[in-house]
């Protein structure tokens, strides 16, 4: 296949109108520089700028930055002039969109100088990210920036040369503030309860490292809105790669998969501006709150129950999972009976048919979401994800046995073998500090949940100290040890 076969903006002219956003499209000038330039922000953040700048106009082209040190993904994008196609997978079939929104792609530490240019021009008024629960450097227990993590210290040593998202963003507002510039806002996207306050918190911790009065101006001055986000977005796959190329004609290296449904909700905080986001879906709203805890209670719970018991029982993706009738079982009566009940929501959400659409969501055939990648990180998901929900019910004396035979699957999970003997590895920022632990267990049930109950970053000692609690992970891990899918089926069985 020769290169003029290849997606980019000259060969934008040949598409078919379906295969793009909309037709009224002038290259905008970058008014976003995002953090943390995956699947996830292609699929979401970047379609909605598309579509609001067609919808309203605005120069809200995206820069988007890879923080990971490797430039494959930075030199796959740019080869395409920043294009690349959504392979948008549903019951009725695939719709393939090639978006144009992302201008520009940078490599950390590669690129420093050309990312700092950008954040201190005036034209970018928001920076927004994607990085992660791990990628905050957050100190779990304060909530402030962890000034043991070694990215940090090697920030705080050398303020000008920073690699850590907090370093980054305490950099870029330091040298706005010192030029009389006003500062853009920072907008998280990653799910992380109270995203926006979370990161407030450890980048005025940051700061208050380096300046007090620089802290202090960050948090006078500084919106961090909090956002609510959802789409399902897969892994690309050659199936995805083959999927673009049989409807567009032209090669595309970065097809991002996803499902076809989407949501964002968003505190509308933007001092300096933002695109019209709320013209094509978003939801611009006083406070996400009880939009976050719905989503991190019903869908990310439920989707790391399943991750983790079909790791254990040999389901190797999502959809495959909710067709084994008992998981399937399972999940509805743990939204329907232990997670909605703890969820104080506007009159116009109907929870019940959130679970129901949430349950039609993981059956999609098409998607093939791969549970070892939502397995990821347990140890920065369990918390928001679970816990809270957790300390909720045991506050009012409710059952929490399906909630628990979650946190007891990570625990079995992080063994690092399934129950047909088939290992994996175990993807988790304290993945040595988790082995240590499992490692000292021994081989009771007793002895694993002790021995997890008491890593702190985890579980704070409240918790960690019910009686309940620690019955009910013992019972789970009992039901875990002769099989996931027997435990699952047990489970589903119960009232």
């Amino acid at each position: 296949m020769n290169a003029k076969s290849r997606l980019c903006r000259d060969a934008l002219a040949s598409l078919k109108e379906s295969h793009v956003l909309g037709r009224g499209w002038r290259e905008p000038s970058i008014g976003i520089v995002h953090l943390g330039i995956g699947n996830f922000h292609r699929a979401h953040e970047a379609v909605y700028t598309e579509e609001a700048m067609l919808a309203a106009g605005g120069d809200w082209g995206i820069c988007g930055v890879t923080l990971q040190g490797d430039v494959t993904k930075r030199d796959a994008l740019m080869a395409q002039d920043g294009l690349y196609s959504v392979v948008e997978r549903g019951p009725d079939g695939v719709k393939t969109t090639v978006v144009r929104a992302l201008l520009e792609v940078l490599a950390m530490p590669h690129d420093r100088i050309r990312l700092f240019e950008l954040l201190a021009n005036t034209n970018v008024r928001i920076v927004s990210l994607t990085v992660t629960e791990k990628g905050y450097c957050r100190d779990p227990t304060s909530g402030d920036v962890d000034l043991a993590h070694p990215g940090v210290a090697h920030d705080l040593h050398n303020p000008d040369e920073p690699g850590t998202v907090p370093g980054i963003l305490v950099a870029a507002l330091r040298a706005r503030r010192a030029a009389g510039i006003a500062p853009f806002t920072v907008l998280s996207c990653d799910n992380l309860s109270h995203n926006g306050a979370a990161l407030r918190q450890v980048v005025c911790s940051y700061a208050s490292a380096l300046d007090t009065n620089l802290a202090a101006w960050i948090e006078r001055e500084v919106a961090f809105p909090s956002t609510m986000v959802d789409r399902i977005v897969p892994s690309t796959t050659d199936a995805d790669r083959d999927a673009a190329l049989s409807a567009l004609g032209l090669r595309d290296d970065a097809p991002v998969p996803c499902e076809p449904f989407r949501q964002w909700v968003i505190e509308d905080r933007f001092p300096a501006g933002r695109p019209a986001w709320d013209r094509v879906g978003a939801q611009l709203v006083d406070d996400v709150m009880p939009f976050e805890l719905a989503k991190l209670r019903m869908l990310n719970a439920t989707h790391s129950t399943l991750a983790y018991l079909s790791m254990l029982g040999g389901f190797a993706t999502i959809d495959e999972a909710m067709s084994f009738a008992p998981m399937r079982t399972l999940i509805h009566a743990m939204m329907t009976h232990e997670i909605a009940p703890t969820l104080t929501v506007p009159r116009t959400f109907d929870l019940m048919a959130y679970r129901d659409a949430l349950l039609a969501r993981y059956s999609n055939p098409a998607l093939k979401h791969r549970c070892a990648q939502i397995a990821m990180d347990g140890s920065q998901k369990i918390p928001p994800r679970l816990l809270g929900t957790i300390s909720a019910r045991l506050a009012r004396g409710e059952s929490i046995a399906r909630l628990a035979l979650c946190v007891a699957a990570w625990f079995v999970f992080l063994r690092g073998r399934a129950d047909d003997g088939s290992t994996f590895s175990i993807n988790d920022p304290m993945a040595a500090r988790l082995a240590s632990l499992v490692e000292s267990a021994g081989n009771t049930p007793e002895g694993l949940i002790d021995a997890m109950l008491g890593c702190r970053e985890v579980f704070d000692a409240e918790l960690a100290s019910s009686k309940t609690f620690r019955h009910e992970l013992i019972a789970a891990v009992v039901q875990l040890n002769k099989g996931a899918r027997a435990a699952i089926e047990h489970a589903a069985l119960q009232p």
